[in-house]
Formats: structure tokens, sequence, C-alpha cells
């Protein structure tokens, strides 16, 4: 059976069962890790439904082949395609040096408009550098298009930079302590619509997930109208009557039910919301691991912390991750190019091949899904894992069996 393309009704994913999904190989280890997670994917797809259901991967161009190839790092038909097919995996991606694109992932989320970053850490037996890794298991949510990520800056001594800095002096009555001669200058925005569409995303995930706990994550205390304006409107968002009776606040639970939340859902309430400042959340990852869930954050604190989650579990090598808008999405890889790896068939393909598992499950293809981390988790279980892995097992002196990327996708097929 020939396959067709995803549609998109509303808001609401039409997924075929024989469906053609767009990948990008990526530069650097793209070339060694993106087979590795085809592999893994279509042995899921075929085990989990028996042919019920498959899929037909087209390949699009993107970074250095795409430059080799075309002249352009991002194609414009890379893009229609992606909107054209709705949802796409890609493998990291180098970003240009010099002008032109700042940065091709940014580029991507931007142009598909590509709102929220979310990123799964979880521990599936890697070594981890923490007593209780199994405590580990959050779900970032990071807004991709505010923030200081937008680029809005200027060098110092720059006219523009000095413009800026002679209106905001002359006509915003800024101190010129505050905002000497020799500053660079970068502005940083947070809108309403922006921030809630993101908040309001998450919200719904969670709620659909049976997830325990959201988190706003911010520095409000500081940065009163961008960052506190983050959190204010957050809590506007869980007010509207989408969530009514189903989220409840810290503040509201401790008032009407003396913060037992298990009262509360007696009650029909099935999420808990609240709010900490960036700092404090950064040790309260250390020291209060489980209590922590789904994470709601903007840009450049959402960016900083799923780096530092992902830590506590080893590493980015099993850290995946997606960009996802109104219906569109784009799976990715969360690590680097690693050139110096590339070709080598040596390097860690979990982030990529996790990534994939979460496509499915996004796609509602949740028992293909499962199989993947299920295959994963007794692939680490009998100590079989690429270098990375290993070594991170010897630390706590544990002999495991390193094998290729190539050879571990094969390991994740063979152990689902």
């Amino acid at each position: 059976m020939s396959a067709e393309k995803i549609r998109l009704e509303g808001d609401r994913l039409v997924v075929p069962d024989h469906v053609c999904i767009p990948y990008i190989q990526g530069d650097g280890v793209g070339v060694d890790i993106t087979p590795a997670m085809l592999r893994v994917v279509d042995a899921a797809v075929s085990k989990a439904y028996g042919g019920g259901r498959s899929i037909e991967w087209l390949e699009l161009l993107a970074g250095e082949k795409a430059k080799e190839r075309t002249g352009e790092y991002l194609p414009g038909e890379t893009i229609e395609a992606i909107r054209e097919h709705v949802v796409a995996i890609k493998g990291p991606l180098t970003t240009p040096v010099g002008g032109g694109i700042r940065s091709l992932n940014v580029a991507l989320r931007q142009i598909l408009d590509l709102y929220s970053c979310v990123r799964p850490v979880r521990w599936y037996g890697q070594g981890a550098p923490i007593k209780r890794p199994e405590l580990v298991d959050y779900v970032i949510w990071r807004e991709n298009t505010d923030d200081v990520y937008i680029g809005i800056e200027w060098p110092a001594g720059s006219p523009e930079a000095r413009k800026l800095i002679s209106f905001l002096r002359d006509e915003m009555g800024v101190p010129e302590g505050k905002l000497p001669d020799d500053a660079s200058v970068g502005i940083k925005p947070a809108s309403e619509k922006k921030s809630k569409r993101h908040i309001r995303k998450a919200l719904r995930w969670a709620l659909e997930n049976g997830r325990r706990t959201a988190t706003l994550m911010h520095k409000g205390n500081i940065q009163k109208f961008t960052e506190g304006y983050f959190v204010r409107w957050g809590y506007e968002v869980a007010a509207e009557p989408e969530f009514a009776g189903l989220v409840i606040t810290e503040e509201e639970l401790g008032e009407r039910y003396a913060g037992d939340m298990e009262k509360a859902k007696a009650d029909g309430y099935k999420l808990l919301l609240n709010d900490r400042i960036a700092d404090n959340m950064f040790q309260q990852l250390l020291t209060r691991t489980g209590e922590y869930d789904v994470i709601i954050a903007m840009n450049l604190n959402g960016d900083y912390i799923s780096d530092a989650a992902a830590g506590l579990v080893g590493g980015l090598g099993l850290a995946p991750g997606a960009n996802i808008g109104d219906g569109y999405a784009v799976f990715e890889a969360t690590h680097g190019t690693a050139p110096k790896h590339a070709g080598k068939d040596e390097v860690n393909p979990g982030s990529l091949i996790l990534s994939a598992a979460f496509m499915l499950d996004y796609l509602g293809w949740k028992e293909a899904a499962s199989l993947i981390e299920e295959g994963l988790r007794r692939t680490l279980a009998d100590r079989i894992g690429t270098y990375d892995l290993v070594r991170e097992w010897k630390k706590e002196g544990i002999e495991g069996k390193k094998v290729s990327c190539s050879g571990f996708a094969k390991a994740i097929v063979e152990h689902m």
C-alpha cells in the first residue's frame, strides 16, 4: 500500500496507517546516527503492528549536505516539504560560520513557528552522577520564539547600540551608570500571546499524559516585567475554563485541601501547578529530585535547565527533543554534530532514537514507542552500550560491552 501524508484537521493530527515521514540526515555524526534511528523505528513499527502500519521515509536536505547540492543551508523546498508532511525528524545541524542564518535550528523553529521545544529527560539504566537517577522523569517545555534567542542585539560601539543607548537615557530615563557608552545592547521580549500559547500547550500535554505537577520556572523576582509576567500569564492560563476543575495551583491546594493533593484528586483535579525561581530550581533538581515533573520555562531558562537535567542522568547521549507548534512538529537529536567522530560508527545514537520514539508517541503509535524504550532499557540492563555509556559504567565499577553505533541499534532491536 502506498504511503500517505499526515493531515491536520484544526490542530488535530490525522495519521494514516501507512505514512510518509520526512527526515534530515544532519551534519557530522548524522551520517551514523540517522541510519541507526531508521533501523530501530522500522523494526519497532513492524513488531508492534505486524505490517498493519508502516513508515515510508523521505529524505530532505539541510545543513552541509544541502549547501553542497543546492548552494543553500536551508532550501525553501525543505521547509515546504515539512509543512506538507506536518511531522519530521532530523539529526544535528551545523551552525553556519559567518553571516546569513544565525542558527539552522533556530531558523526552522521560527519559520515553522514551532513555539515549544519539548525535552523529556528520563533514566534508562545509563551511568549517572546522582545517587537515585531513577527519580528523574521530567518533561521540559521551553518557549522557542521569545526571549533573548530571537537575536535583537547590537555590538558595543556600533551606531545602532549608541542610538539605542541615547534613546534609553534621554527618553526613558535610564541612568548612565546602568547603561555605559561601551555597552553591547540586547532586547529580551516576553509577550502575552506567545507565552500563553506555549503554557497552554504544555498544560494540555501534561493532562493528556497523566503527569502530576507542572512548574513555571522563572527569574521573576528580578526581571519583573518579562519573567515575572510569564508566571502571571501562566496562572491566567490555568484559570481559563478549559482547565477548570482539572488544574489546581499550589496556593489553592493549601487553602482548600491543606496541601493534600490526594484530596484534590478526589474532587477531580488532576494536575498541580506551581512556580519556582530559576536559581533555586537548579539546586532543587539535585536535592528534591523526584518532586518535579513537567517544567515550563521561557527560552533561555529552558535551554539551561534541559541540559542540566540531562546531566543528572548522564548527559545528552540519551536525551530526546522536539519542536512543536500548532500541529507541526520536528523531532531532533539534542546534541551537536561532533564532526571528529563523524563516519566512524562509534557515537551513541540514543538521543535521536528516543526522539523518534517521542515522535511515534506524538503520532499516537504508542505501542511502537514503548517497544523502543523497552528495547533500550533491556539493552542497557545487559550493559551493552557505545563507548560513552561503557565509560560511565566503568566509573561505577561496572564492566560493559562496547558496541558500535550501528551495533547499539542492532542490540536495541534484538532486545525489543
